[in-house]
């Protein structure tokens, strides 16, 4: 069982990767490199997407390092809608990366395009899950982290991811109010966050519109 100092160690090491995560991903710091160093632009979402990666590693590390005694365990019932919600969110990510340029999201397009402006490396995208709710991929992040069995160490983590992705998601829709102006302002006004709501959602017809908005 990991002791409480063990536990604040790993809540801290997660505060400095979002907050590291956060600062690259602004829009502040992307035009500081396009001011600076315009050469490193192409590659920016490439290299921002390493160094997550590699930053990732020290919480994970942690986090199976610190495995022990289940604080609780899905059963019966509940277990097999723990499975069902996990299986679901799964597919819902394989399916719903139909509808993103996995190149342009990597990087990759980019820096072949040797792309200088910033602006441009923040797409809207609205999928069909985007109907629903805005950011489809943290919304299926939050199932999957709560739907597994939780140790101290996963709760710690699970907390922690949780808070960062309703902040994140906010400090994200920040640089789309930028981009995008009143079409994205909108967009939030019809449709949730983070959680679904039966009354808040966009028609196919209400999309096209909003995204040939975009396009003018």
């Amino acid at each position: 069982m990991p002791t409480s100092v063990e536990l604040i160690l790993l809540a801290l090491v997660w505060l400095i990767y979002f907050l590291s995560h956060s600062l690259l991903a602004s829009l502040w710091m992307k035009r500081v490199f396009a001011q600076h160093l315009p050469t490193v632009v192409p590659w920016y979402r490439l290299l921002f997407n390493l160094v997550a990666l590699l930053l990732l590693a020290p919480p994970l590390y942690m986090l199976w390092s610190y495995r022990s005694d289940l604080l609780w365990q899905w059963q019966g019932t509940m277990a097999w809608l723990a499975y069902g919600l996990m299986i679901i969110s799964v597919a819902g990510f394989i399916w719903s990366m139909r509808y993103y340029d996995s190149r342009e999201f990597l990087g990759i397009r980019q820096l072949q395009r040797q792309q200088r402006d910033v602006n441009d490396l923040e797409q809207l995208h609205i999928s069909p899950l985007h109907r629903f709710v805005r950011h489809p991929w943290y919304t299926l992040g939050l199932i999957l982290i709560w739907v597994q069995d939780m140790d101290p160490a996963r709760l710690v983590s699970a907390i922690a991811v949780t808070g960062y992705l309703v902040l994140g998601s906010r400090l994200e829709e920040d640089k789309l109010l930028v981009y995008h102006g009143d079409t994205y302002r909108n967009y939030q006004k019809r449709v949730p966050g983070l959680i679904p709501r039966p009354w808040r959602f966009l028609t196919r017809q209400e999309t096209e519109k909003l995204l040939k908005e975009m396009k003018t």
